[in-house]
C-alpha cells in the first residue's frame, strides 16, 4: 500500500542510460531479520565520466562484525585497499550491496533538458530507487543511513514521507560516521573507478586519449585532455558531462557559435505573445483620438506633473 501511494507521487524516471548491478542473491533471512542499509556516491563532482550512487547493506545484529572488517571511507582509502574491501563485501553471506551508474551522457542530458532536472533531484531519486530496489528484493529494511545532498533535515523528512515504515537518518559525512554507508562509499567509488578505466569510447574516426587523469575539473591532465578533445562543432567525447561549467566554458571559448532554429522560433512567439500583451488593443486606439479632440477641443490640460 505505502509503495503504491509512493509510485503515484514519486514516478520512476525512464533510465535509459543506467547501468544496475547487484548482490543479494547469496543472502539468507532477508524477511525473518531486521536490516539496515546505507547509501552513499561517487563522482558527483566530475567532469568526466558516470556518476555511481551505491547501497549495501546487513541484519542488525551484524553491525559489529561489520565494523570489524575495516571500512572507513573510501576517500581516506588507497585503491587496493578499496578492491579487497569490495571482493570482502561481495563474498560476505550476510552483506548485500547495489548500484546505480548513471553515465555522463545521462546527466547532461537531465540537467541540460528544457524541464531541468538538477543534480540534487537526479541524487535523490537514485538513491530513494535503490531503496526500493532493497525493498522489491525482499529485504526487511528498518534503518537506513544516507549521506545527504543538500539540507539533511529536508531529505530525512522527504524519504520519511517515501518510506513511512522505516527509521532514516540522514547526515553529512555519513561515510565517516556510519560504517555501512562507508561500505556503501567503497561499493560507489571502486564501481566508478572501474568503469572510468574500462572507458570505451562510442566515436568512431577520431582517436581519443584514454589518458584523462582523475576526471575532476581541478585535474591539470583532465583539463589538457579536455582541451585536446574540444570538437569545435560536436564538443566532447559522450564521456564527458557537457552541463558542467568547465565544458561549457571551453565550447564558449572554441566552439564554433550557432543558434537552434527552434529556440528562435520559440523566442519570437514569446516575443509576440509580450508585445500584443503590452501593446494597446483595437478598441483602445479608436478611443484615444477621440479622447485627445475632447481635450484639444475644449483647451483642457492636465494640472499634474
Amino acid at each position: 500500500e505505502n509503495m503504491a501511494e509512493m509510485d503515484e507521487d514519486h514516478p520512476m524516471q525512464d533510465w535509459s542510460e543506467r547501468e544496475q548491478g547487484s548482490g543479494v542473491q547469496k543472502l539468507q533471512g532477508l524477511q525473518e531479520e531486521e536490516w539496515e542499509l546505507g547509501i552513499d556516491e561517487a563522482g558527483r563532482g566530475p567532469v568526466l565520466g558516470p556518476m555511481v550512487y551505491g547501497a549495501c547493506f546487513c541484519p542488525s545484529n551484524k553491525l559489529e562484525a561489520l565494523k570489524q572488517l575495516g571500512f572507513a571511507d573510501s576517500k581516506t582509502l588507497t585503491e587496493e585497499k578499496r578492491e579487497n574491501l569490495f571482493v570482502k563485501i561481495k563474498e560476505c553471506e550476510w552483506l548485500g550491496w547495489s548500484v546505480i551508474v548513471l553515465s555522463a551522457r545521462e546527466l547532461s542530458g537531465g540537467m541540460l533538458q528544457k524541464a531541468r532536472y538538477n543534480l540534487n533531484a537526479i541524487s535523490h531519486d537514485t538513491a530513494i530507487d535503490l531503496i526500493k530496489g532493497a525493498i522489491n528484493d525482499g529485504v526487511n529494511l528498518k534503518k537506513v543511513f544516507v549521506d545527504t545532498v543538500g539540507d539533511p533535515e529536508r531529505y530525512e523528512t522527504k524519504l520519511s514521507g517515501l518510506f513511512p515504515s522505516i527509521e532514516f537518518t540522514v547526515r553529512k559525512k555519513a561515510d565517516s560516521l556510519f560504517p555501512i554507508v562507508s561500505a556503501a562509499s567503497i561499493c560507489a567509488k571502486v564501481t566508478r573507478d572501474n568503469a572510468l578505466r574500462n572507458t570505451a569510447f562510442t566515436e568512431t574516426g577520431v582517436e581519443i586519449s584514454s589518458e584523462f587523469g582523475s576526471g575532476y575539473p581541478g585535474d591539470a591532465t583532465t583539463k589538457a585532455w579536455l582541451r585536446q578533445h574540444c570538437d569545435s562543432v560536436f564538443g566532447f567525447p559522450d564521456n564527458v558531462r557537457f552541463s558542467w561549467q568547465t565544458t561549457t566554458t571551453l565550447l564558449k571559448d572554441s566552439g564554433h557559435p550557432f543558434e537552434w532554429e527552434a529556440d528562435l522560433e520559440e523566442e519570437d512567439a514569446n516575443q509576440f505573445k509580450m508585445s500584443s500583451f503590452l501593446s494597446p488593443g483595437k478598441n483602445a486606439k479608436a478611443a484615444n483620438p477621440s479622447l485627445a479632440t475632447f481635450f484639444n477641443q475644449r483647451s483642457l490640460h492636465s494640472a499634474s506633473n
